[in-house]
């Protein structure tokens, strides 16, 4: 018997990967899905591990985890013991980065990726994302507009149920949510107050998803329920095979991570949905007679052009509201803690004034168990926008490999002129919002350093907490630490100064997709994951069709024959 030849291999199981599946096994093709992680299911959600921290600063937990393997992963700012499987070993998944340039690589090996332990706040883009070159002068537009991916937003979010709200705000387009969200009274007041002072700025409530009770994602049920999906966990593809006279992709090859065999499997289209370092990383890795420089790098532009979103991290009081609040917008989970909070979006264009700061923050206030007539908690998460640099980029270290003899990443990422100037009004505009509102901020922090305020950082905590705290500040919110990173196999319009069309299609290997964020023309400043879902749609929708037109000629050919 010949080895079975799928129609389509998709790499990786996350955002990008889950929702591949789903759509072209809709469509009818036979689909092989390669995990590098195992498989996930109710067992690895155990309630009894969730539990409250020892302190605010979680830093025993985060000992531990480093102990265990896990030193870069438990830098990540809201990490906790509870989600340590969720997370990759450090010691077996190692990279690299320039001396004194720190990049923080948050990851997950496992059946659905990072929807397992990222915040499932899902955000539209608007044009102002996506008109790079238009609106700064530096990089490309993307070659899809606000438009064109509109539908594809709303297939996602139908399909996945979002909480929220219609807020009319231009910088960041309203969705098609299944339930209403809701604030707390101290996020009403801080709301209230911040948009009477400035009509620019919103206020919003998250848009987001509740976790699922299955436990795994529901494209990829989706997707098993059709009968065209087969799943291969384990398998940690190092190389995607291409035809040495075409250059077309033929397959991929893959280490079981268990026992350290090698494994070739066959398709007719790649689907390549292995989270940007890592799809990157697989290109360059399969580097051929046909593609010397990479696959699909006839540009010269895979690896360059990597982002991630500028970081900052602030935490403090809100002393107009007293004790704290219950969101029941959603359902308890027994595993998770309860989703909710607010979202000041890139400020608006007012009286055809200039946008006042590429930056969003995400946030809480009031969320957090504090004594009735204490003042409310504040916490804030800052991204800024950062430019596509053609020095930040990714390679590949010839002098280091995991686990499994696969070369790794080196990573540099380092803001310019541009990104300190942003970061710096950054973190001025929201010290002066939160206190303009009322609020009093105990420190703000961002890769430019820690700077303590009134209380000081944790000013509950142990003194050897906050003293660690203090030590490791820079090593935790570094760049990377918005777990945001996207570019390095790049959208365009030319060949000549990108990697993939625009419709997520290798110039170079026309049966291969990249679908995940490293297809990024630009980086930003709302979440990657739901724009990830909504191109994926696009893209593996477009492929079915071309793919089924090509197979009715091929089979009439045959008949006529």
């Amino acid at each position: 018997m010949s080895e079975k030849v799928y129609d389509a291999l998709v790499i990786g199981s996350g955002a990008a990967g889950s929702f591949a599946a789903m759509e072209l096994t809709a469509n009818g093709l036979s689909v092989l899905l390669l995990e590098a992680g195992p498989e996930i299911g109710k067992k690895d959600f155990d309630p009894t591990r969730k539990k409250p921290p020892a302190s605010a600063i979680n830093i025993w937990e985060r000992a531990r985890a480093t102990i265990k393997g896990q030193p870069v992963q438990a830098r990540a700012a809201f990490f906790t013991e509870r989600f340590s499987r969720f997370f990759v070993n450090d010691r077996k998944n190692p990279y690299t980065t320039p001396r004194g340039e720190p990049f923080l690589w948050i990851r997950g090996r496992q059946a659905g990726g990072r929807l397992h332990s990222f915040g499932r706040v899902l955000l539209r883009w608007s044009d102002d994302d996506f008109k790079i070159e238009s609106r700064s002068g530096r990089g490309v537009d993307w070659p899809v507009s606000y438009d064109e991916l509109a539908p594809f937003y709303a297939e996602a979010e139908s399909h996945l149920g979002l909480y929220g709200n219609q807020d009319h705000v231009s910088t960041l387009p309203d969705g098609v949510y299944s339930r209403p969200a809701r604030l707390t009274p101290a996020e009403e007041l801080f709301k209230k107050t911040v948009e009477s002072q400035a009509p620019e700025r919103h206020v919003v409530s998250w848009r987001y998803i509740a976790p699922d009770a299955e436990r795994v994602p529901r494209p990829l049920r989706e997707a098993l329920a059709s009968g065209k999906l087969t799943i291969r966990h384990d398998a940690i593809v190092r190389r995607i095979m291409t035809d040495a006279k075409t250059g077309r992709a033929t397959g991929a090859e893959y280490i079981d991570r268990n026992s350290g065999s090698v494994h070739a499997v066959k398709a007719e289209n790649v689907v390549l949905c292995a989270s940007p370092i890592e799809s990157v990383r697989l290109l360059l890795n399969s580097a051929s007679t046909k593609h010397p420089n990479g696959l699909g790098n006839s540009s010269g532009t895979l690896g360059r052009y990597f982002m991630d979103q500028l970081p900052c991290l602030a935490f403090g009081t809100f002393p107009p509201a007293r004790g704290w609040s219950h969101d029941d917008s959603a359902p308890q989970d027994p595993f998770y803690n309860p989703s909710g909070g607010i979202f000041v979006p890139r400020f608006d264009n007012v009286e055809g004034k200039a946008p006042r700061g590429d930056f969003a923050y995400q946030g809480s206030v009031g969320r957090a168990p504090v004594g009735d007539n204490e003042p409310s908690s504040l916490a804030f998460f800052g991204f800024g926008l950062m430019l596509p640099h053609a020095d930040n980029r990714i390679t590949l270290d010839a002098n280091r490999r995991d686990a499994w003899g696969i070369p790794v990443p080196h990573i540099r990422c380092v803001m310019h002129e541009p990104e300190q100037e942003l970061i710096r009004r950054q973190e001025k505009t929201l010290i002066d919002m939160v206190k303009s509102a009322g609020g009093e901020l105990d420190f703000i922090g961002s890769p430019l350093g820690l700077r303590e305020m009134g209380r000081g950082a944790f000013p509950d905590a142990d003194p050897l907490s906050r003293f660690l705290f203090r030590k490791w500040f820079r090593k935790t919110m570094c760049m990377g630490a918005a777990i945001h990173e996207s570019g390095g196999a790049r959208m365009g319009t030319s060949p000549e100064n990108s990697v993939l069309n625009g419709w997520n299609q290798s110039w170079d290997v026309p049966n291969l997709l990249v679908t995940d964020a490293s297809a990024f023309p630009g980086g930003g400043t709302a979440g990657t994951t739901l724009t990830v879902m909504a191109l994926t749609l696009r893209a593996c929708r477009k492929l079915a069709a071309q793919y089924r037109a090509s197979a009715g000629v091929s089979r009439d050919s045959e008949l006529l024959g």
